[in-house]
């Protein structure tokens, strides 16, 4: 198989992470919402609350590589570009609303495994 492109291993983890919540009864709201700390990967709803995920994906047989990516200095940025979207869609920044992270494992023969961590921050 030939090597793919951090940016192509993303996209096909955010690819995945979307059709899981989906399946999931979530609501995809919004994909790749950019704003001035960096982008939101998905923005979705289930039941009346606003939830905010951010998908790492690698490469590998395991998803906790990818939960190690989320730093201290990422999750200070993704808390303001939550801000920064509550404040440009007019909401309440007291919720309800949260945090989730997605890993994706992507393996050599194109399966993946899947680990979703719910207000992600309470972790």
């Amino acid at each position: 198989m030939a090597m793919t492109s951090s940016k192509q291993t993303g996209a096909r983890g955010e690819e995945l992470a979307g059709r899981y919540l989906r399946r999931k009864g979530y609501r995809i709201l919004a994909r790749n919402w950019s704003s001035l700390y960096g982008e939101l990967d998905i923005i979705a709803e289930k039941d009346s609350t606003l939830i905010f995920v951010e998908v790492k994906a690698r490469r590998g047989a395991d998803t906790e590589s990818a939960l190690a990516g989320i730093t201290a200095a990422k999750r200070e940025r993704m808390l303001k570009a939550v801000y920064q979207y509550l404040d440009h869609r007019g909401l309440d920044w007291e919720g309800p609303w949260r945090i989730d992270v997605i890993a994706v494992a992507l393996d050599g023969g194109g399966g993946a495994k899947i680990a979703h961590v719910e207000d992600a921050f309470d972790w």
